[in-house]
């Protein structure tokens, strides 16, 4: 004589959801796709600046105070070192306040983890583009 088991129905908890009003959004959406196309235009400006700063005309030894004011004083690679910049931070923070979403349990923690999160974001954002934009190679 076998008994069978019937197997324990098992629930699984709904995702929580950050709009609370009950309307939809398109964020969620919106940063999925930015993610995707961030990532694809990063590897293109990591790798080209990696490619030119490390390989081109006798590698890393040339880089140096005078190497850096000659880069800056063109438009072009300020403009390429500001998308490199605010792409990665900005895309580095998506990622965190995924993460943050993910494993915060209460409301108050995913909340003060975020703000930190974008402060510190914000904070290097604001810092680097002045950096490249007021950057002095009269000073040494």
């Amino acid at each position: 004589m076998s008994t069978t088991s019937q197997p324990e129905s098992i629930s699984i908890a709904a995702p929580r959801s950050s709009n609370r009003t009950g309307q939809r959004s398109n964020f969620e959406l919106y940063s999925w796709l930015f993610m995707r196309i961030s990532g694809i235009v990063l590897i293109f400006l990591v790798l080209g600046h990696l490619f030119i700063m490390n390989i081109l005309d006798g590698g890393v030894q040339r880089i140096n105070f005078a190497f850096v004011a000659g880069r800056w004083s063109s438009p072009f690679w300020q403009v390429w070192d500001l998308l490199m910049l605010w792409l990665a931070m900005i895309h580095g923070t998506n990622g965190m306040r995924t993460i943050i979403n993910d494993y915060a349990e209460r409301d108050q923690t995913r909340f003060w983890l975020k703000m930190l999160l974008f402060t510190a974001a914000g904070f290097t954002i604001i810092l680097g583009t002045l950096v490249i934009f007021t950057f002095d190679p009269n000073i040494g």
